[in-house]
């Protein structure tokens, strides 16, 4: 009897067992799916959004190049042919960051009401006046000419009329001006010698010039405009724009940013071989070559917010002084410009 109770008593021990480490199994396997799920959504919250850029086909987009190549998971770039293209989406919010004309900052700064903040200065004069001819020697040299150019309602307009108007040349009157193109579309219309005198930045005339030896480059509009610019300053042709509420949620972010971006350009100009064949494969020249021997003319520059702050206060007023609305209305105030959240 006793041997019965003991096996019986050993059976139901071994039961209980059985069924106490399967719960105890079931028990563990659903904290570690609940830890699981919940480091999952952990992951999810501290997986940041890309910062998304827009950038013109020019010197910005140049000066991007490593971060297109090395950041892909941090940054997302899109580059446009004209800042008419990038305006709306920043103010609609579809880009953080945009590579916009000095103007255009303003402008943008004026219309959202402080909605933007500057981060950078990021390209000085590019602007050259080509001629497939040999006439243009001066600015004056222009009176009852046609002149071809791009970016109206951007920087080289204001920059060519303030230029002629202190030569003494109404725009439109005494120089008949057609503003018809993208700068791309003008570089194949010189090349191709349909058009016989136009304003080109870089590099875009280093392109042309490698299609058309007979190209003549007469004027560097930089040295033009230092010598009739009242207020002594540096010819500001591009910079760097960020929404603020952008800044306000992820300034850590943006600080980042603009340091790989200086880094980025720091590569670009210390290694114009390697980043030709970068800027050739995103896209943005078509051939390596071209853009290795336009990058020293491009005047690419990582200048911050405060270090730049002069010269485009000095640029801003000179532009308001010639056409207040090229600024939209008024020179931007000290909240424009940005100030690092970066402690030193």
């Amino acid at each position: 009897m006793n041997k019965r109770v003991a096996i019986v008593f050993m059976a139901l021990t071994l039961v209980f067992s059985t069924l106490f480490a399967v719960g105890c199994s079931n028990k563990i396997e659903n904290i570690n799916k609940e830890s699981k799920s919940s480091m999952d959504d952990a992951n999810k919250e501290n997986k940041k959004e890309k910062i998304k850029i827009a950038a013109l086909k020019g010197p910005t987009g140049m000066g991007l190049v490593k971060l297109m190549e090395e950041n892909k998971d941090d940054y997302d770039i899109t580059m446009f042919n004209s800042p008419t293209q990038i305006v709306p989406k920043i103010v609609n919010g579809e880009f953080d960051v945009a590579a916009v004309p000095a103007n255009s900052a303003a402008v943008l700064y004026n219309k959202t009401k402080g909605g933007v903040k500057l981060v950078g200065i990021n390209t000085l004069g590019v602007l050259h006046i080509v001629e497939n001819g040999d006439t243009i020697k001066s600015i004056k040299d222009l009176k009852g000419k046609t002149l071809y150019a791009s970016g109206k309602g951007a920087v080289p307009e204001y920059v060519l009329n303030y230029i002629l108007k202190k030569n003494g040349l109404e725009p439109d009157k005494d120089v008949k001006i057609e503003y018809k193109m993208h700068h791309s579309d003008l570089a194949t219309a010189v090349a191709s010698k349909k058009v016989e005198i136009a304003v080109l930045p870089e590099p875009f005339v280093t392109t042309v010039k490698m299609k058309n030896k007979d190209l003549k480059i007469q004027l560097d509009l930089t040295k033009e405009w230092e010598k009739v610019s009242d207020a002594n300053s540096k010819l500001v042709m591009g910079t760097l724009i960020c929404r603020k509420d952008f800044i306000d949620k992820r300034g850590k972010d943006v600080d980042e940013f603009l340091d790989r971006y200086r880094k980025s350009i720091d590569f670009v100009n210390s290694n114009k071989t390697e980043a030709g064949k970068l800027i050739e494969k995103n896209g943005i020249i078509l051939k390596a070559a071209i853009a290795e021997k336009a990058i020293p003319k491009c005047n690419i520059v990582f200048i911050s917010s405060q270090d730049g702050k002069d010269s485009l206060e000095k640029f801003y007023s000179i532009l308001n002084k010639s056409n207040p609305k090229s600024i939209g209305g008024k020179i931007p105030d000290e909240n424009f410009y940005y100030t690092s959240k970066k402690t030193n």
